[in-house]
């Protein structure tokens, strides 16, 4: 089958294979997090032990999304999707089945290991099946498993770990990837065009050291502080690594990631975009289940299902913005979408110690509509740009920095939160003092400093909410600039570009 020939009829029933794939894959990815507090009591673990079946799982997908350009252009998608789901399989089957703790880690890092070359995959696969003006609509589904099932994982795992044991979050996966892998066995085939490349081991170490580091030092900054030097320390080693490989990559004629691709100003600035938007959205995942928790005393089963409806809107809307993007553009989607994102983000930094429920509930749910308009067109609007032989690179860039950035916006709004609640906190009973309104019984006193404590969260969440509508204004200054493009047509190869068929 030619490209052509698979642009009129898409191999839908394949990429249905994939999808499912991929999308166990990203709910895992945040399935666990509500589990932790039960597993570190069954293990009788620390919370900074505990935390490395997120952290290791985060690394060793930080450390594989960059070398999955690689994989990508010299494997066949078959082979490729195969071996990612076998080493899930596996790693699922271990999570059920661990006897220790350690085992356990094991077991997440094998899980990564598999999960870390979906998207990149399946976002390749929608590039090569689909024609330029179809695109947005595939990236638009392509979006629905990327974003929703993320979601959906928390209020999942709330209530799963109410009524089960925290086993049954991968028993409950476990089938799903065992039927995926026995489909995709006997019915995926090779569509992505591939060529024979070598793997520069330093490249790989260097990317490695400094993705890792980058993401290893900003995720525990919040843990350990921004004056452990580990922290510090972790993050100069890893923007050094980083600096290397860059420079390493610009001076390989095949390099493992190419940096090459961007000289293409569309690809360039949806990456700035997507950068920015990321910081915004991974910070509200984080600092909204901590007003709803930590301020407010919810539930945290409840406030996953406060979430839920923002998942549910993001994903429904996927498509929609992707056939809106094929219509209309990027540029006026990502103008909408960013407007109403920011002023959602700007009452969410006004919320009060009496905010209701479902108030809260409807500022998260249009703030993720609106996000639901930018992320994906500005993508594949940037993506349209890159010729077909950087299709790869493009995406392996793409799902890294939404990594890094996420990580890196999330430690930093963290930090900010942190320090604006310190800083109320000490005004805030140095007023009650000055006021003579400090109680004078050691019971009252506890309780006094616990609203006080409780007051200053606020404070320092807001803050970082109004940070965070700063952060989203940077975006969409920059959607100004966005361009409607398409690929070079000498670059698309629609007569000359062949795919093996063979399953």
């Amino acid at each position: 089958m030619d490209i052509k020939q698979m642009h009129e009829k898409p191999p839908y029933g394949m990429i249905a294979i994939l999808f499912i794939g991929a999308f166990i894959a990203f709910l895992n990815n945040t399935l666990l997090n509500i589990a932790l507090p039960t597993i570190m009591d069954e293990f009788a673990v620390k919370p900074s032990e505990v935390q490395w079946l997120t952290t290791g799982y985060m690394l060793v997908n930080g450390i594989l999304i960059p070398a999955s350009a690689f994989f990508v252009t010299k494997f066949t998608n078959r082979r490729l999707f195969i071996a990612a789901m076998t080493l899930f399989s596996i790693g699922t089957l271990l999570a059920v089945v661990t006897p220790n703790f350690t085992l356990l880690i094991v077991a997440r890092m094998i899980q990564a290991s598999g999960s870390a070359m979906m998207m990149p995959l399946l976002m390749n696969i929608m590039l090569v099946a689909f024609p330029v003006e179809r695109r947005g609509s595939a990236m638009g589904i392509f979006g629905l498993v990327m974003f929703t099932a993320p979601a959906i994982g928390p209020t999942l795992s709330g209530w799963i770990i109410e009524h089960y044991s925290w086993r049954t979050l991968f028993g409950l996966v476990l089938p799903f990837a065992v039927f995926t892998l026995i489909y995709a066995t006997f019915k995926l085939r090779n569509i992505t065009p591939n060529r024979e490349v070598s793997l520069d081991l330093f490249s790989l170490v260097l990317s490695s050291i400094g993705f890792g580091g980058l993401l290893y030092g900003f995720s525990t900054a919040g843990d350990k502080g921004w004056s452990s030097p580990f922290v510090y320390g972790t993050i100069i080693v890893g923007a050094l690594a980083l600096l290397l490989f860059i420079v390493r990559q610009l001076k390989m004629n095949d390099p493992m990631l190419d940096f090459r691709i961007y000289k293409h100003p569309m690809f360039a600035l949806s990456s700035a975009i997507s950068i920015v938007l990321s910081i915004a959205m991974f910070s509200a995942m984080i600092l909204t289940p901590l007003y709803v928790q930590s301020v407010r005393g919810i539930s945290p089963f409840d406030a996953g299902i406060l979430m839920l409806p923002g998942a549910i809107v993001m994903g429904l809307m996927s498509p929609i913005t992707g056939k809106l993007f094929d219509k209309y553009g990027a540029r006026a989607m990502a103008i909408i979408g960013l407007s109403i994102t920011i002023i959602t983000t700007y009452y969410l930094s006004k919320l009060g110690m009496d905010s209701g429920y479902y108030y809260i509930m409807m500022l998260y749910t249009v703030r993720m509509f609106g996000i639901s308009m930018v992320m994906m067109p500005v993508m594949t609007n940037g993506l349209n740009q890159l010729p077909m032989v950087s299709n790869p690179h493009g995406t392996a860039m793409n799902n890294t920095l939404q990594q890094v950035s996420g990580a890196i916006g999330s430690a930093v709004l963290l930090t900010v939160m942190t320090n604006r609640m310190e800083s109320r906190g000490k005004d805030l009973f140095m007023e009650a003092q000055a006021n003579g309104m400090i109680p004078a019984s050691a019971e009252k006193l506890a309780v006094f400093e616990k609203q006080i404590g409780t007051q200053a969260m606020l404070e320092g969440i807001n803050f970082a909410f109004l940070i965070s509508t700063i952060v989203a204004a940077l975006a969409l200054i920059l959607t100004f600039f966005i361009k409607r493009v398409e690929p070079p047509k000498s670059d698309l190869g629609v007569d000359k570009v062949k795919t093996n068929s063979v399953k």
